[in-house]
């Protein structure tokens, strides 16, 4: 890289010494020194040379160095970004170093109408509307088992928290939850609102006042069983009313829950304790099958209630496009001084798809989502359900006369994606000793219930 280098100045140096005898001719001394003073000019150049070149070296060196470590950035820049992942569930749901995030929710709206007798007169009657729930939250896992839900209603006139726990997996068969979490009253109870066969659960799943409760559970799962118990105390919004009275109450269920070839079989047995931890006054009571009307034909009435004992039989059984559900509660009443009345309710169902390929989801000892083999989405029809069901309830025992109900109902269900879902459903409710009489004093009748809602999910 040099233009003159040490070497060339040597030969001239060189070629100076050999200069001839006249030397001592002033012309001669004159060559001569100025021979010198070049020589010593280009010895200058070429030390200045030598010390550009190590200063080129050492930048580039720097370069390199700089090269490398932007090298090294970009790749684990490139590494971090393969290693995080996007899924879609409903949402995005976020994957990276053993984390996962998802936001969750769901909306619906329901429309109703009930057609109540003549001899009716109560203003709850007639047609009615309403956003049933709206739910916000995320959840997700994170390294080392651990897993969390948290989950607020926002329909209500105050927020109300729904779901709000954490997990732990402790093995692939034990998992431990820890929070505001669901009981395990059964099948129906224990299966989403997302998925049930209408707008709403059977009277034996509505009228005890069934809720969250904060507790520790733990579920143990082994080959086709299932095995859910826990410890529980009052919902949030109990706890923080700070009475000094919380309830303590114990919860179990076992569940069998074979594969027979393609279809699945569900039995299962539960039992729900409750100590209130001092005399509560406890209505049961109960909607005509739908929600919009703020209405109940059979109703206690306020009762002295110390403690309960319920306990209940679950079946389902799902063949390709049919399934068929049923369930029997009992519920006894500890009264202090009463007699301790028990009730009992019961329902039973079964569902047929029209639309060929598709069948209800199961999962967990619980049903679980319908994904349409021709969705919407995909340019086909969506899934097609028709559902009937009876459902009876008699709250009349040990003096108590709360009123029976025996239900008829019908419904129709459109499932057009994995995550939206449109419902109609009809009942015909027949009452006896009904806890509202008519005009006339009557307390046995019978109403019309007619519903509808529209549901989105994610």
């Amino acid at each position: 890289m040099r233009t003159i280098t040490t070497s060339a100045i040597a030969m001239i140096a060189a070629a100076g010494l050999a200069t001839p005898a006249f030397a001592q001719d002033s012309e001669a001394e004159a060559m001569r020194a100025e021979l010198e003073a070049m020589r010593a000019q280009m010895q200058a150049m070429a030390a200045r040379i030598d010390s550009l070149e190590g200063q080129l070296v050492t930048a580039q060196a720097k370069a390199d160095a700089a090269t490398e470590t932007s090298t090294t950035a970009l790749a684990a820049a490139e590494e971090a970004k393969s290693d995080t992942s996007v899924k879609w569930k409903g949402a995005p749901q976020f994957e990276g170093n053993g984390f996962t995030f998802k936001p969750r929710g769901r909306m619906q709206y329901d429309v109703g109408y009930l057609g109540a007798p003549d001899s009716f007169t109560d203003s709850a009657a007639g047609f009615g509307s309403e956003l049933r729930r709206a739910y916000l939250g995320f959840e997700g896992t994170i390294p080392g088992g651990f897993g969390y839900r948290a989950e607020v209603n926002l329909a209500s006139e105050e927020v109300e928290f729904t779901d709000l726990y954490i997990t732990y997996a402790a093995s692939e068969s034990v998992k431990l939850t820890l929070g505001h979490q669901k009981p395990f009253w059964g099948l129906e109870e224990l299966s989403s609102d997302l998925f049930t066969s209408f707008t709403e659960r059977a009277a034996i799943n509505t009228a005890f006042g069934y809720e969250r409760k904060v507790g520790l559970s733990a579920a143990i799962s082994s080959g086709d069983v299932l095995a859910q118990g826990g410890i529980f105390t009052d919902s949030i919004t109990d706890l923080n009313n700070d009475d000094g009275d919380n309830e303590l109450a114990y919860s179990g269920r076992v569940v069998f829950m074979p594969k027979l070839g393609e279809n699945q079989l569900h039995l299962g047995a539960n039992v729900n304790y409750r100590d209130a931890n001092a005399v509560r006054s406890v209505n049961y009571r109960v909607r005509p099958s739908i929600h919009t009307p703020d209405v109940r034909f059979i109703a206690t009435g306020g009762m002295p209630v110390e403690s309960e004992l319920a306990y209940g039989l679950e079946a389902g059984y799902i063949a390709g496009p049919f399934h068929a559900a049923a369930e029997t509660h009992w519920q006894k009443v500890g009264r202090p001084g009463l007699a301790d009345p028990t009730f009992f309710g019961g329902y039973a169902e079964v569902g047929y798809f029209i639309t060929g390929g598709d069948s209800r989801g199961y999962k967990n000892g619980a049903f679980d989502r319908v994904k349409p083999t021709n969705g919407v989405d995909k340019g086909g029809l969506g899934a097609l359900q028709v559902n009937v069901r009876y459902d009876y309830l008699d709250l009349n025992d040990a003096g108590v006369v709360g009123g029976k109900q025996d239900g008829y109902e019908l419904s129709l269900i459109w499932t057009p994606t994995d995550y939206t879902r449109f419902l109609i459903n009809y009942g015909r409710m027949e009452y006896t000793d009904a806890a509202i009489p008519g005009v006339d004093g009557d307390r046995s009748y019978g109403v019309d219930a007619f519903g509808a809602r529209a549901q989105i999910d994610f």
